[in-house]
């Protein structure tokens, strides 16, 4: 039987699937069309962007560091251009010791090198450039670059270097920089400066290199670069250049730095010198030093122990951190207090027997035998102690405190240096808060301000602070701020701006006054405690000397430098101003553990301001020199929280006796027997211990007597006051 096919029916049924199909294919479309439109319409700044970001990759450019110079120009700071070997942990494709070792078969690679590598790679995110050598010769970038292939994730890159061509010299005042640390990278990237900072590696640590970062490191540039897939750069399409660093000219002569560093030989110590007139600071020592170039790759760790386990303290920028006792340099002002306040006249005078009763207690002077009759005048040229105990005690302590703040004891100065100690500037309310937890230890006596009025007690300052106040007595009480860059200096357009152009304020003093101190203390220099190291000068100076005690000695015993450990004895001071008739320089100088200033401080001085004021280089044979003595015997001082506990306790004795003083000691051993004990400060930060009963009092400390004789008589003024117990 013969089927009959529908004709129509099989093609509506065609017909139907064809629309079908037909809708499918347009609704396909229309969905291409659709997200063709969202893609290429409605997002096309969006993905654009995104395309152009994967051809394109900003690169910065880091700024050239800034430049520092001495006012003569000659550079103490600079950049240089060397390649280096880095390695990006995140790329490599075998396991980082296996990269090292095989990088070492075509670059010399060294053990310290190694640890270097591994103590940053510890300090810098995985997908960062650390560097494994730098400094690399062209045969080693040769070399490597025929072999590169061998070794993704290892790249050589041209890098900026720092280099401080002088290197020891002036390193306290240069500073120095290092690679960027992860606690400094978070606060940089939390700061406005994240953007400046990208591509940059280093930055200042100490010195103006840290406290002028912001100005030195200039304005980082930016190019654009179209990359290929593999990520190379094929072609710059633009280029934002970087704006160079400010330059630093400072207030520094560089050669008189020299000088100064040269003379002080193998002691160690600080100097300071200003010029009064504009308050430059035109040499700043700080002795021994160290080699910044160390730190600029990153210190290796035998380098770093060296420097910081060295008993000379080579890291400690003595000026601006070590704090002493300023001892008879404190009495220049002391005298010109009572000229100002009117305890005293030029005139009067005492009789100094060679000591000083403030009730029981005994106060000696240097010179066993005393002056004799002692007016101001000689009380400065001989550095007389009875003159200034027998002052204090009419003064009062915080009578001192408020003539002395201006001249900036005990006040930062403001130096453009960061971390720089404030130092003690002793006064009621001072100890009253120091002792705060214990009242009755904090009570102001009698015996404190006969301390202090000698440059002794608890006086604290530092070689800055005490020549920031030479320079403003030589100056007339006109303050300048005290300052190590003079000019900055614009890296682009080269504009110049002073950093202090003007005095910050002015003490009002009589002029016949100060100029009555200058004289005096000229007469230092001429005929007094440091004549012997200006004759013949050829210029006039104003001076002081001062000793400053390390160590404590016991009642009855007698100081014998001789018999004391190097690092246990005095220190000397010496600040001095020259010419004397118009002031051009203001030298404050301590020589630690050297004795008498006019020994060795005034000497060094005299070096220094012989090269500054006539052109005189010491010879080889005329620098200071000390031998080193054996340090193994060297007893550490006290730790900090035992010096405040013993300090504390000592007090609380001594006010609980209402002031009296104890019962006469049994006769003390021979002087060769007794063994010295260390003050309760280290030598760098010297703040004379609080005055215990039974021990001898060179410069001030108190000595039990069982009687009580009378004050020394001041001519021309009231009968002296009943022996006091307490002010």
């Amino acid at each position: 039987m013969t089927e009959l096919k529908n004709t129509e029916r099989e093609l509506h049924l065609f017909r139907l699937r064809l629309s079908a199909l037909g809708l499918l294919v347009f609704v396909c479309f229309a969905v291409l069309l659709a997200r063709f439109v969202w893609l290429q319409v409605v997002h096309h700044d969006h993905y654009m962007t995104q395309a152009e970001e994967n051809r394109i990759a900003f690169v910065p450019v880091v700024p050239n560091r800034g430049l520092i110079v001495d006012r003569n120009g000659v550079v103490l700071a600079r950049n240089y251009s060397a390649y280096t070997l880095e390695i990006t942990p995140s790329k490599l494709r075998l396991p980082l010791e296996t990269v090292i070792d095989e990088v070492a078969k075509l670059v010399q690679v060294e053990p310290k090198d190694r640890k270097r590598f591994k103590r940053l790679l510890e300090e810098t995110k995985s997908f960062e450039g650390v560097p494994l050598r730098t400094r690399l010769t062209d045969e080693e970038v040769a070399r490597f670059t025929a072999q590169r292939f061998r070794f993704p994730g290892v790249e050589i890159q041209a890098r900026l270097f720092r280099q401080y061509p002088l290197g020891e010299t002036a390193s306290h005042v240069i500073g120095f920089i290092g690679r960027i640390s992860q606690s400094e990278a978070k606060v940089i990237e939390a700061g406005d400066d994240a953007r400046n900072y990208k591509g940059t590696e280093h930055i200042g640590k100490e010195g103006l290199e840290k406290s002028y970062e912001k100005q030195l490191h200039g304005v980082t540039g930016y190019e654009e670069v179209e990359v290929s897939a593999g990520g190379r750069a094929v072609r710059t399409l633009s280029r934002t250049p970087a704006t160079p660093g400010n330059n630093l000219i400072l207030s520094i002569d560089i050669e008189l730095q020299k000088v100064a560093e040269e003379a002080f030989g193998e002691w160690r110590g600080a100097l300071v010198a200003i010029e009064p007139s504009t308050g430059d600071i035109l040499a700043y020592v700080s002795r021994p030093g160290y080699d910044p170039n160390l730190f600029v790759d990153g210190i290796d760790q035998q380098s770093w122990n060296e420097l910081n386990t060295s008993l000379d303290r080579p890291m400690v920028n003595r000026p601006l951190s070590g704090t002493y006792a300023p001892g008879s340099t404190f009495k220049p002002f002391m005298a010109l207090a009572a000229l100002e306040t009117g305890k005293r006249t030029t005139g009067q005078t005492i009789s100094d027997p060679g000591f000083f009763y403030l009730g029981s207690h005994k106060f000696r002077d240097d010179v066993v035998n005393g002056h004799g009759t002692v007016d101001m005048r000689k009380s400065i040229v001989v550095s007389c102690n009875t003159y200034y105990y027998v002052l204090g005690r009419d003064m009062g302590i915080d009578a001192i405190h408020d003539f002395m703040k201006p001249f900036g004891f005990g006040q930062p100065t403001g130096i453009d240096l960061e971390n720089e100690k404030t130092g003690i500037l002793p006064s009621q309310a001072w100890k009253r808060n120091r002792y705060k937890k214990n009242p009755q230890a904090g009570k102001w006596v009698g015996g404190d301000t006969i301390s202090v009025s000698n440059g002794s007690g608890y006086n604290s300052y530092t070689p800055l602070q005490v020549a920031h106040a030479v320079s403003i007595l030589a100056n007339n009480g006109v303050v300048m701020k005290p300052h190590l860059v003079k000019i900055v200096e614009d890296g682009a357009t080269k504009a110049r701006k002073l950093t202090v152009a003007k005095e910050s304020y002015r003490i009002p003093l009589k002029q016949e006054n100060v100029d009555f101190i200058k004289e005096a203390m000229v007469g230092v220099t001429t005929e007094g405690t440091a004549a012997r190291a200006f004759v013949n000068a050829g210029y006039t100076v104003g001076g002081k000397t001062g000793t400053a005690q390390v160590i404590a000695i016991k009642a009855n015993e007698k100081y014998n430098a001789s018999k004391l450990d190097e690092r246990l004895r005095d220190n000397a001071w010496f600040t001095a101003f020259a010419p004397a008739d118009k002031p051009r320089i203001v030298i404050a100088m301590i020589v630690e553990n050297a004795g008498f200033g006019g020994a060795v401080a005034a000497p060094i001085t005299r070096k220094v301001l012989d090269y500054y004021l006539l052109g005189k280089r010491p010879t080889e044979k005329d620098t200071t020199k000390v031998p080193k003595e054996d340090a193994a015997e060297f007893e550490p001082v006290l730790d900090p929280a035992d010096e405040e506990a013993a300090a504390v306790a000592t007090e609380e004795k001594r006010a609980a006796a209402g002031g009296a003083a104890p019962a006469p000691a049994a006769p003390a051993a021979p002087a060769a027997a007794a063994k010295p004990q260390p003050l309760v400060q280290p030598p760098l930060i010297q703040k004379p211990p609080v005055p215990q009963p039974g021990s001898a009092a060179r410069h001030g400390t108190v000595v039990p007597q069982p009687a009580t004789p009378p004050h020394a008589p001041v001519q021309g003024l009231p009968p002296a006051t009943p022996p006091r117990k307490k002010e």
